[in-house]
């Protein structure tokens, strides 16, 4: 017996988010755990910065989508903010381990990836997929059989006859060496390129 299979299963405690008008989805790894979060929704630890990186990408202001004084994130605006855009999210893992007691990617071991042809059918319109960090790479990878793009590049790839683009975006972690401005530059370009900004 290994000493991983003597830690516990977590399951995904999200549904996933898919607007009907999806162009984008967007897969990290694997949710934080409950006592990191501050909304029950995607990215949900306050030092995470994706939500700061969206508020500057969309609206120069990284306190857009963030209840300061409070510190958490507001989730309604958020929800609406994606749907308006088409931008979807979900995780490349439904079952993990955490081999440390933390957030890191790197002390996560993937027990069930993603079913990610299901997850496509479920957004038609949807050509871009973006891979918020290492470990939400590696997995994708595995599973469609995809070559990972360097950071901030797309590979192409092609899904039941759909010809679709494999983005690697800078982690949003602060614990990734990037300062906010740089990353937020990083997924400006991604929506650019795929016509969302």
């Amino acid at each position: 017996m290994s000493a991983s299979s003597l830690v516990p299963v977590e399951l995904h405690p999200l549904v996933p988010f898919l607007p009907e008008n999806a162009r984008v989805l967007m897969l990290g790894s694997f949710p934080p755990k409950r006592e990191r979060w501050c909304m029950d929704f995607f990215y949900p630890n306050w030092q995470n910065d994706m939500w700061r990186i969206m508020g500057l990408v969309f609206h120069d202001d990284k306190d857009r989508f963030a209840d300061v004084p409070h510190r958490r994130f507001v989730q309604e605006r958020i929800e609406a903010f994606l749907r308006q855009k088409g931008i979807a999210l979900y995780d490349t893992a439904t079952a993990v381990r955490r081999l440390k007691d933390n957030a890191s990617d790197k002390f996560l071991e993937v027990v069930e990836p993603t079913d990610l042809p299901a997850l496509f059918e479920r957004v038609p319109q949807c050509c871009a997929v973006v891979a918020t960090g290492q470990k939400a790479v590696e997995t994708f990878c595995n599973v469609m059989e995809v070559e990972p793009p360097r950071v901030g590049g797309f590979t192409p790839f092609a899904h039941a006859g759909r010809q679709m683009r494999f983005y690697r975006m800078p982690s949003s972690s602060r614990a990734y060496p990037l300062a906010l401005s740089d990353k937020a530059a990083a997924y400006a370009s991604l929506f650019r390129q795929e016509g969302i900004l």
